[in-house]
């Protein structure tokens, strides 16, 4: 059974911080061999959504306050599942939780992401719609996407 949590930066024990940074590095960085600035300063202002199946974390995102990421816009990045829970339900459990995070802590605000284009059926089925043209983000074709502030969560 999946556990989450939704903890700001600063209430994030160690070994929660270290399972989450090294969830990303093995998924962002090896996976996808993509090696990019990952620490960028923003994880302090974050509250950190962390889904954990008995100790192990298995899925992850970060929610970005408005004004971080995007002036008008609270923001959903680091959206992660490990490889071996793809498919299992995890990722969309992260994106419920997010979404309500964000509903919650910055309501009325319409959320802003970038989305892997790959992704972009998963996050349209949450409400996000795509705007501009695909843009290469760490050399990776990304589409912004956005959600309108007050859209009901998905069941």
């Amino acid at each position: 059974m999946i556990q989450l949590r939704i903890k700001h930066y600063k209430e994030l024990t160690l070994e929660e911080l270290y399972s989450w940074l090294q969830l990303r590095l093995e998924v962002f960085v090896v996976e996808q061999n993509c090696p990019y600035q990952d620490l960028d300063e923003k994880d302090i202002h974050c509250y950190h959504a962390l889904a954990y199946e008995g100790d192990q974390l298995v899925a992850g995102s970060r929610i970005v306050p408005p004004g971080i990421s995007y002036p008008v816009y609270s923001s959903i990045g680091r959206v992660v599942s490990r490889k071996d829970h793809r498919g299992t339900g995890a990722g969309k459990l992260i994106m419920k939780q997010s979404l309500a995070s964000c509903e919650s802590l910055y309501p009325n605000t319409p959320i802003k992401i970038s989305a892997q284009s790959y992704l972009l059926a998963f996050y349209e089925s949450f409400g996000f719609e795509k705007t501009g043209d695909e843009y290469l983000e760490d050399d990776i074709p990304h589409h912004a996407m956005i959600r309108p502030a007050g859209l009901a969560l998905p069941d």
